[in-house]
């Protein structure tokens, strides 16, 4: 196969590693085994020589134009011979095996520890998919009443179903975009829980992903539990303490692994985890091996959001985003009376599965019918990008608007006020509690990190605007009112990729800087600026990294030409980072190409979930 791809040192490190281990000079090896470390390191779980060899595929597309090929990849071997040639060395195995590559029989090749983190979460998946608990079921039936309101006639209460599936199933997803209810229904579905387990009380613990997620998510339980309709006793037993998925399997120092696992399972009932989308494959694998074989598993989020940083699309692959999904003809049996839901909400499937685990909640609390966010959202996820551009260029719509990008040598006058406006009341703020508070007030989100319109221009740019005000002194990277975004995890202090916090005085009559991270118990956390690890100045992010934030107003800054990271699963994660105003800069065409192509990340999970001839048996 010719090609003039630059690899990156570490792809072409380990390649050298495995031919060394392989003993022999294979062209097959080597080259497959570049593609794949890059792979992985664009997010990806496995590589698709299928994929890679056909060419047409965005995959493969993102691959090619990742590693800076010119042209298009040509070949000498056909995806048989070229996986043939990989079967036949002892460092390359099939599932099942210990090898240091495991290549399956849909041609996907994986590190061995990806496939083995995708296979345990397949299987403990698919194991918690597998019947009802049904104890209770008339006592639960007639206390939903109690706790979610009767929706419009003829109109499924999907709260309503969600509750059902959780309280009556060992493993539950509750989907929905932003305002749809998430955290009001797992509160709820929590009361539930405990006032049917009143002779024996439930262990629960709440669990997200970073520790702005996890802060959020104590503030939504804290609210949601004064309006629900429990004794004092079962309100006491909702917990508020929400920790970060690493504090709640348990660090070990100085290593990767963590103290909770399968020989050493968590002590609790049930686990509830938000901000779901965010979960890598690791993560979550290690999680659902942590868990003993009683407990009830819930994750929150939104299936249409966009994948984690880190490898795999777990969420969307546990949800089958982009396919329709129908409840089993066991459930109609088994909880059909309850749900309220026509027959066409059943598929011909007899047996209980995966989609039996999986509800959607469809109705907007937060945003009404004429909310412009709200409808800007459901067009984006949609690929509607005419109806989403006549929202933003329709004036009557005062919550979503539309720039055209301006040209590079005025970016940053056309960006001044809007940075003036936005940063300047927390820089103004009277302490580090009321600056973290009032930052969350306004973000910039890139949709690129390099380029006129990528993070690497913008925050630099802010940071001479707000200085040239006398808001800021950077004169030194340590200055008071930095904004610093964690971009590695740190198992030692705590911190991890994500985290962000303010360099702010302390109360001392030095008044020493410090910096401070909100915690997820509802405090602030400080540590000595030198002690932070690998951090960003984060007056703009790329709206990958804004994932599991919130901010009453955005900027979403669209490169002027398009790129295949442009998708329309980032664009639905940069609106719906909005509460109340999103204003977004670019080109209608590129837009418009954005909406029409969606994120693919190459894994087996899907198959490996969805399929009835699984590739893991």
């Amino acid at each position: 196969m010719k090609s003039n791809t630059a690899f990156s040192s570490i792809s072409e490190g380990f390649a050298s590693f495995i031919g060394r281990l392989e003993g022999r000079d294979l062209p097959q090896l080597t080259l497959a085994t570049k593609f794949l470390c890059e792979a992985v390191n664009n997010g990806h779980v496995c590589l698709d020589l299928d994929a890679l060899v056909q060419g047409g595929s965005q995959v493969q597309g993102e691959l090619l134009e990742t590693f800076g090929l010119d042209g298009e990849l040509q070949p000498n071997w056909s995806v048989t011979e070229w996986a043939e040639q990989l079967r036949s060395t002892k460092v390359v195995g099939p599932p099942g095996s210990f090898h240091p590559l495991i290549l399956d029989e849909s041609n996907r090749l994986y590190l061995y520890r990806y496939h083995a983190y995708e296979q345990a979460l397949a299987q403990g998946i698919l194991t918690r998919s597998e019947g009802f608990r049904v104890t209770g079921l008339a006592s639960l039936s007639g206390k939903l009443d109690d706790y979610f309101e009767a929706d419009d006639e003829g109109e499924t209460n999907w709260q309503n179903v969600a509750a059902l599936l959780a309280a009556t199933r060992p493993f539950c997803v509750i989907s929905g975009g932003p305002g749809t209810g998430k955290t009001t229904t797992v509160v709820k579905i929590l009361a539930l829980l405990l006032e049917m387990a009143a002779v024996q009380p439930l262990s629960i613990a709440l669990a997200a992903p970073t520790g702005k997620a996890a802060a959020r998510l104590k503030a939504a339980i804290t609210k949601a539990k004064g309006d629900l309709p429990c004794s004092k006793e079962v309100l006491s037993k909702i917990p508020e303490d929400v920790r970060t998925l690493h504090r709640l399997l348990g660090t070990v120092r100085n290593s990767p692994s963590f103290r909770h696992n399968a020989k050493n399972p968590l002590p609790y009932d049930v686990v509830v985890v938000d901000e779901a989308s965010m979960v890598d494959l690791p993560m979550m694998a290690k999680l659902v091996l942590a868990l003993p074989d009683h407990a009830r598993l819930i994750l929150l989020g939104d299936k249409n959001q966009l994948s984690s940083v880190e490898a795999g699309a777990v969420l969307g692959d546990i949800c089958q985003t982009g396919s329709e999904t129908d409840y089993s003809m066991e459930m109609q049996k088994t909880l059909g009376p309850f749900l309220g839901l026509t027959d066409e909400a059943f598929s011909l499937e007899e047996k209980t599965g995966p989609g039996d685990s999986l509800v959607t909640l469809q109705k907007n609390y937060r945003f009404d019918a004429t909310s412009g966010i709200g409808r800007l959202s459901i067009a984006v996820n949609a690929g509607l990008s005419k109806e989403a551009m006549g929202l933003l260029n329709d004036t009557a719509t005062t919550d979503v608007k539309w720039l055209e990008c301006p040209p590079e040598n005025q970016i940053r006058n056309v960006l001044k006020q809007h940075i003036l406006n936005g940063f300047t009341p927390y820089l103004e703020a009277i302490c580090a509690e009321d600056a973290l508070a009032k930052f969350n007030n306004f973000m910039v989100l890139c949709a690129l990190r390099n380029g006129p319109f990528g993070v690497s221009t913008i925050t630099p740019f802010a940071e001479q605007i707000l200085a040239e005000q006398g808001l800021i002194q950077p004169e030194s990277r340590w200055y008071k009112g930095r904004p610093i975004m964690i971009t590695t995890n740190d198992y030692n202090l705590g911190l991890f990729n994500g985290d962000t916090g303010i360099l702010w005085p302390d109360d001392s009559p030095e008044k020493s800087l410090r910096a401070y991270f909100p915690d997820p118990n509802g405090q602030l956390r400080s540590l000595a600026p030198s002690r932070l690890p690998a951090h960003d100045t984060v007056f703009a992010t790329t709206i990958h990294k804004s994932q599991g934030s919130e901010f009453d107003q955005v900027l979403l800054l669209l490169p002027s030409h398009d790129t295949r990271a442009l998708t329309r699963e980032l664009i639905y994660t940069g609106v719906t980072r909005a509460k109340s105003e999103v204003e977004i800069w670019g080109k209608k065409d590129v837009f418009s190409l954005a909406l029409q192509r969606r994120v693919q990340r190459t894994s087996g999970l899907r198959d490996a979930i969805w399929q009835a001839d699984n590739v893991y048996t």
